[in-house]
């Protein structure tokens, strides 16, 4: 479901808003959930918020790591391409 031509898609943009705003922490509108299937799931994206204080329903990246996050059961996860899909 997911793969990493899209995860990559979405660090890009990240890394894009991120410049154009130069702020400390963002939040956007999630500009992919009518493209990709597996966004859909994020009305926001928070760029470089702290996972403490971020919001669960909300899509994480960490510029630091270059990498998505989601909470799921209880803790924050990578978002990782699913095994066999590129």
């Amino acid at each position: 479901m997911v793969t990493k031509k899209e995860i990559t898609e979405v660090i890009k943009w990240c890394e894009k808003i991120k410049k154009e705003r130069n702020r400390i922490y963002i939040i956007e509108r999630n500009p992919f959930g009518e493209k990709i299937e597996w966004m859909r799931r994020f009305v926001l994206i928070e760029i470089d918020r702290p996972k403490e204080s971020a919001t669960k329903t909300n899509l994480v990246y960490d510029s630091l790591l270059k990498q998505l996050w989601h909470y799921s059961n209880g803790d924050w996860r990578r978002i990782e391409p699913d095994i066999g899909r590129i």
